[in-house]
């Protein structure tokens, strides 16, 4: 990937890993295509079948806040294109431009090809928190704050 790092709040854009991973452990969908990150608040869209129960969002909020309190480190490494293809769905990647891909992991949690800023550590993640969810026509938007 290029070597400017998108601007995001790094604890927030943290939590929106997290908050992709954990969807797609509950519910088995794929990770959000459509996130806006920003220090005061965030949303991401998930392609689900059904609405989420109210049960289930809290879940949600709680399985992330687990993850925040294991403290795991974030680490980047690099994968040649060709290795992270058969790893990773690199639809906005492209081998011209992106010989090598910078994936960034969770601990053991989460891996994902991302060029954006993170924190070291969970730990840095304060007070993470589903503010409102809404579903619409098969998305699931979940707006959050950290």
């Amino acid at each position: 990937m290029s070597e400017n790092k998108k601007d995001y709040y790094a604890p927030m854009h943290t939590a929106e890993h997290i908050l992709n991973r954990t969807m797609v452990n509950m519910f088995a969908c794929e990770r959000s295509e459509n996130c806006h990150i920003e220090r005061k608040k965030s949303k991401c869209d998930f392609q689900l079948d059904k609405e989420p129960s109210e049960e289930e969002i809290k879940q949600l909020e709680s399985k992330i806040k687990e993850v925040v309190l294991k403290e795991y480190d974030i680490t980047e490494k690099f994968l040649s294109f060709n290795e992270a293809d058969k790893i990773f769905k690199l639809k906005r990647i492209t081998k011209e431009k992106n010989p090598k891909v910078r994936i960034i992991s969770i601990g053991d949690y989460d891996d994902c090809p991302c060029i954006g800023k993170h924190i070291s550590n969970t730990r840095e993640i304060l007070n993470f928190r589903i503010t409102t969810t809404s579903y619409d026509n098969g998305v699931f938007r979940v707006r959050f704050k950290v």
